[in-house]
């Protein structure tokens, strides 16, 4: 387990260097205003792929471990295009939707739904290797493709960013693809005892407690930057997408940590193993987050103005600075949650997502008026810190779980 754990994060954090420097690229290519709208463009596909997470996102590893692989392989390739088309009408309707890029944010949700579908099928498989490789394609690709599209080809402008997202993307669609094909050309990935109208049924009431959970914390962690836009335009939501990246960026540990546990904990029905494996990843986990969220509050902000941003980007440290608190927060609540999923209790999970939708309009309101940008950080904070409270306290409840026993031991540190 620890050595998926280092080989997942390493992964991701290779990605997350490589979007760093995007973000720093990005800065000086399209400016706040261009980095404004491009994070809304992707804030919007990622809630319509968020949507589809019904049937193409954890799911998937769930049923893996029930069914066989085409049980679940062809209902969440078609709900990838049916759920996008789903939400990008509804976020249509509702005004969400960037002007003039309404098709691109379909088109991108499709893909980013397809790659979440067929990485966790690799995860599901047990084959880790695929699963990371999947990972990286998509941030080697766009990191190359977007140095490409700026410098080579000189075109500096949203629609070259766009350019760079589909061929990273599409890239790492057909990779995964290309790895799942021999295992659905096996005979015995055929459905033979249930029937399949039953498995999908199945799997829309687990997926529906998914889409509601995923679409809650989703909007919980993106919801300010519709706030931020109406209230002072793209700049602002550029300085607060930057911030956020940033700060966002150790979610790599507690993301790689909790593919590892919430596969762990779906393939056992022993309720005090699942708890011994929460636990360890839990303690673990926070442990790593507070370190480097630390270690990144810390840096002072004339390295973002003077060589890593440009000077329109002044303020971004208070913006971390506020984040962080939260950042540490959801990370943690992170393996809680995909114990709920894993262990069946998917509905806990949902309810503490929206608990934090809930936190985060209540503390907007009043914080984002007063406070601009950094109204928004500490809005989002609270909102991610309500959540970890809330998930803490139901599974102390559940697994009788005492204080103590969320302070590392020796044999945690150890581990």
């Amino acid at each position: 387990m620890f050595r998926d754990i280092i080989n997942t994060i390493s992964a991701r954090y290779l990605v997350a260097f490589l979007n760093l420097l995007l973000i720093f690229v990005n800065s000086k290519a399209l400016g706040r205003e261009g980095i404004g709208l491009v994070g809304l463009i992707y804030a919007s596909a990622s809630l319509a792929a968020v949507f589809n997470s019904i049937l193409c996102g954890s799911t998937i590893v769930y049923f893996m471990n029930r069914y066989s692989l085409r049980h679940v392989f062809f209902p969440a390739y078609a709900w990838a295009f049916a759920g996008s088309l789903i939400a990008c009408g509804a976020m249509y309707l509702l005004g969400m939707l960037p002007e003039g890029y309404g098709p691109a944010v379909f088109a991108l949700a499709v893909l980013m739904s397809l790659v979440s579908a067929g990485s966790l099928m690799l995860l599901g498989r047990d084959n880790m290797r695929g699963f990371n490789l999947t990972f990286i394609l998509q941030g080697v690709i766009m990191f190359a493709a977007l140095l490409f599209i700026y410098f080579v080809a000189g075109f500096r402008h949203v629609g070259g960013y766009l350019a760079g997202l589909f061929a990273a993307y599409g890239i790492a669609c057909a990779y995964s693809l290309i790895l799942l094909l021999p295992h659905l050309r096996r005979k015995r990935n055929r459905p033979v005892d249930t029937p399949f109208p039953k498995v999908l049924k199945e799997m829309f009431v687990y997926g529906l407690w998914v889409g509601v959970d995923n679409l809650a914390e989703s909007l919980t962690t993106r919801l300010n930057y519709f706030h931020v836009k109406s209230a002072g335009g793209y700049g602002n939501v550029g300085l607060l997408d930057s911030g956020t990246k940033i700060s966002e960026s150790v979610w790599h540990i507690s993301n790689s940590i909790s593919y590892i546990e919430y596969n762990r904990v779906s393939k056992t029905t022993d309720r005090r193993e699942q708890k011994r494996v929460t636990l360890l990843l839990l303690k673990l986990t926070y442990c790593a987050l507070a370190a480097v969220m630390t270690i990144v509050a810390c840096i002072p902000e004339w390295v973002y103005t003077d060589y890593l941003l440009t000077r329109e980007f002044a303020g971004i440290r208070e913006i971390i600075i506020g984040l962080s608190p939260g950042i540490v927060a959801l990370g943690s609540n992170r393996i809680l949650s995909h114990y709920f999923i894993g262990s069946g209790n998917i509905r806990y999970s949902a309810y503490c997502s929206l608990t934090g939708l809930v936190l985060l309009l209540a503390a907007g309101a009043i914080l984002i008026p007063m406070h601009g940008v950094l109204g928004a950080a500490l809005t989002s904070s609270i909102a991610y810190t309500g959540m970890f409270i809330f998930s803490l306290s139901v599974f102390m409840r559940q697994t009788k779980t005492s204080a103590r026993e969320l302070l590392p031991s020796r044999k945690d540190l150890k581990f």
